[in-house]
């Protein structure tokens, strides 16, 4: 699936890496000038290794292990500067402690300011004195720990609210919006030749009489109860989303359309035996259709839909399986 979400990863690599090379292609320029080809080489080779992660992040989509490969490259660079030029590179520490936390693996980002911090201390010439070593490398393991706590804070904030985006609130199915991205990827992968799939439109028979005769809440109950039965009755490689409404749509891999015609009456008779309102049973009818050669999932839902409302014409609790299309 290719889902156009925004990438935060992608965009600090992105943001960070630019700053980082304009930045230090000034410092190569100022190398330049006073003759210090050393430094130079060393400035233009972190530059264009960075810039080559920024690439690479932009052309592969794979923010995270660019992003563990910025962390690793800045720690290096950092301490390979500190190295050459002397303890006035060490003004790059702080940044390069806080930045990898959120561009890498936490774990990865630990190791690395802590391998960092560990090899300051042994480098002849770092620290004028005592005092000096202490309070830079206390600063320096406040900025990793704080960095840590609201890096961690952030990526399980970020992760509910991707959860609350996507699933919906009623039922805890994922909603239209992960639907029509699974649509998506469904028509790309078949195209590939990689699965042929079947999708199945259904929702609830009468709903409006039970919301008439019972009120909202007990339509709510049965909408939520019915979502239970389906969850349940989805197979390994399955999905249900809830559309809208009384609405549900099921996503299945399939080999054939008898294949598909029996699940679609597995979930009818599953339904019927299992749902149950304020007035008794509740059933559900169901239209479904093979993928066949649409490039675009709206046909497909389309003809599916259509299958559905010839269900309900024909008196409801039964399904219809839409003419194939190849």
């Amino acid at each position: 699936m290719t889902p156009k979400n925004r990438d935060i990863r992608l965009e600090l690599i992105t943001l960070l890496g630019v700053t980082t090379t304009v930045v230090i292609a000034a410092f190569a320029i100022y190398r330049l000038m006073h003759g210090n080809l050393t430094a130079l080489l060393v400035d233009m080779l972190i530059a264009c290794a960075i810039l080559g992660v920024v690439v690479y992040a932009r052309v592969s989509g794979n923010s995270q292990r660019a992003g563990n490969l910025m962390c690793l490259l800045n720690s290096c660079g950092c301490l390979l500067a500190v190295g050459l030029i002397g303890p006035i590179a060490l003004t790059w520490l702080y940044l390069v402690l806080l930045t990898n936390f959120f561009l890498a693996d936490r774990r990865l980002a630990l190791g690395a300011g802590l391998t960092m911090l560990v090899t300051l201390c042994v480098l002849p010439g770092v620290f004028p004195d005592m005092f000096h070593a202490v309070s830079t490398l206390v600063t320096a393991a406040l900025t990793a720990l704080f960095s840590y706590t609201f890096a961690t804070r952030s990526q399980d904030d970020r992760v509910e609210l991707q959860e609350l985006a996507s699933l919906d609130a009623l039922t805890n199915v994922p909603n239209r919006r992960m639907m029509e991205r699974a649509l998506t990827l469904a028509v790309e992968q078949q195209t590939l030749g990689r699965g042929r799939y079947g999708l199945i439109v259904l929702d609830l028979d009468r709903f409006k009489e039970v919301n008439d005769l019972y009120g909202h809440a007990a339509g709510d109950d049965a909408i939520a109860d019915l979502a239970s039965i389906l969850r349940f009755e989805m197979r390994k490689d399955d999905q249900v989303y809830r559309f809208g409404g009384e609405e549900f749509v099921v996503l299945l891999q399939v080999t054939s359309r008898d294949e598909l015609e029996a699940a679609t009456e597995r979930l009818r008779k599953a339904v019927r035996a299992s749902l149950r309102g304020p007035g008794g049973r509740i059933t559900i009818s169901l239209g479904g259709a093979l993928l066949g050669h649409e490039r675009d999932w709206h046909d497909w839902f389309s003809r599916a839909d259509a299958a559905l409302y010839r269900a309900k014409s024909n008196g409801r609790d039964s399904y219809v399986i839409a003419e194939d299309l190849f």
